[in-house]
């Protein structure tokens, strides 16, 4: 049969360009669809499971005996893991591949989550938690990346923003009615154990299905495998993930010289020259966001018990304002494909600032609590949304996995530090104090996020020299 082709362009134009003409010209087909819905099945439980120790923690007290102090610790470890995950996560998937590390992370997260079921005691949970971290770490550094590259950049936003929408936001608004569930079923002290017993069986479900889910086109281009990621890309445009093609199209063609680089010491890019910069600026922005937003999901139950209120009470009141993560995290997947990286995250960060301030100084009633606390959680989670989206653009496909890995993994150190510091300000200087210091890390944000190059609505950076050349400024 004569050979197809779809238009490659000349033997001049980038890698990066050639896939984005492909990925233009073929649109967002059933292919997609079933690859998004296949990596959010895994985030959506991820979330679940990453709220699990706080819905087990009250039965874990009063069966086994624990303190808050324990309960903590297990969060500790689960955010610690989740940091090393990303970073392993992101050196590996450089080398290896993106599919393989998307079903590995997911074989972790679920042993990791079969042992906190059976755990016979709390060092063993602990351990549990440990490796459940690990693979959650490495799961959303993944899916953060396959999602940027499989899409063209008009789509890319909204795809990388369906992540939030379904972690942030149902993931984390459901998580409760999970536990209410599982706990309506089953009674005893070890009631606990089908917390996590039941997130093992979807992980397997989602394990069998993303066997579907192919390699990355950037990833296979950046290799030199140009005949393998002609015939993925022709896979998303025929609409057939599974079965042989015998015929596939030709959207990519080789570059005059050498048009990859060797493999060898690659991940040390996002650590040096201009990417070193993009790496730390973005870092500051993400520990600044995920900061203000644990603070703010750790401390405001205690913060209304403190006021008077019941528990229970204290409980709704937060999940109200957990809404505002929901809508925080459609807005953002909806700005994506219409406005500047940088304008949405100094938007927000303006936004967030305002809330936190309205919520130190003007947040007499519990009317105006909840409702500034709406907008404090809608504003984190736009800019939590947006980083996640902003950092794979930022760096080439050699580096993009580890480079992206390494902003995130700040950005869950600073998650489990920060509220440490919150704390202390609650304890010494009340609300006011609390909110004006987070109010303050917007302004932090606002400001670093101004550095780094804008991305919007451009091609990701692929690994040819021409490239190379632009980003260390050669």
């Amino acid at each position: 049969m004569e050979e197809r082709v779809a238009e490659a362009g000349s033997s001049k134009t980038s890698l990066g360009h050639q896939i984005e003409g492909a990925y233009q010209r073929i649109g967002v087909t059933g292919a997609h669809r079933q690859i998004v819905v296949m990596i959010l099945l895994g985030v959506f439980f991820d979330a679940l499971e990453q709220n699990a120790v706080g819905i087990t923690g009250p039965v874990l007290r009063e069966s086994w005996g624990l303190g808050a102090g324990d309960i903590g610790f297990l969060n500790t470890m689960t955010f610690t893991a989740t940091a090393l995950g990303r970073l392993a996560t992101g050196l590996i998937m450089d080398k290896y591949g993106r599919r393989n590390m998307l079903m590995i992370n997911l074989i972790i997260f679920a042993g990791g989550s079969l042992l906190c079921a059976i755990a016979p005691n709390y060092p063993v949970l602990a351990a549990g938690r440990f490796i459940v971290g690990f693979g959650l770490g490495g799961e959303i550094a993944v899916a953060v990346i396959m999602m940027a590259e499989f899409f063209a950049a008009k789509h890319r936003g909204t795809a990388v923003g369906l992540i939030n929408v379904t972690a942030a936001g149902l993931g984390n608004m459901l998580a409760p009615a999970f536990g209410i569930l599982v706990f309506t079923l089953f009674d005893g002290p070890d009631k606990w154990r089908w917390v996590f017993g039941l997130l093992f069986i979807p992980a397997l479900l989602v394990m069998f299905f993303r066997r579907y889910v192919p390699e990355t086109p950037r990833f296979l281009a950046s290799q030199g495998r140009l005949d393998e990621a002609n015939l993925v890309i022709t896979r998303l445009a025929r609409n057939k993930l599974a079965g042989r093609i015998d015929d596939p199209d030709t959207y990519i063609t080789a570059l005059p010289g050498p048009a990859v680089t060797e493999s060898k010491g690659h991940w040390k890019d996002a650590l040096r020259g201009r990417l070193l910069r993009r790496t730390v600026l973005m870092c500051i922005a993400v520990c600044m966001s995920y900061a203000a937003q644990i603070s703010m999901l750790t401390l405001m139950p205690t913060i209304l018990v403190s006021r008077g209120y019941e528990v229970n009470t204290s409980l709704w009141f937060t999940l109200i304002m957990q809404s505002g993560s929901l809508v925080g995290a459609c807005a953002a997947a909806f700005m994506a494909s219409r406005l500047p990286r940088k304008k949405v995250l100094t938007g927000a960060a303006v936004l967030g600032c305002a809330a936190g301030l309205s919520m130190a100084f003007l947040a007499s009633d519990i009317v105006f609590v909840v409702l500034f606390g709406v907008l404090f959680n809608f504003a984190v989670i736009i800019l939590n949304t947006t980083i996640w989206l902003f950092a794979p653009e930022l760096y080439p496909t050699r580096t993009r996995g580890f480079g992206t890995s390494i902003i995130l993994a700040a950005g869950s150190l600073s998650g489990g530090l920060f509220p440490l510091i919150s704390g202390i300000i609650f304890d010494a200087a009340g609300l006011m104090g609390m909110f004006t210091a987070l109010a303050c890390l917007f302004i932090v944000l606002a400001i670093v996020v101004q550095f780094p190059p804008e991305t919007f609505g451009q091609p990701l950076e692929e690994d040819t020299d021409e490239e190379e050349g632009a980003i260390y400024g050669h």
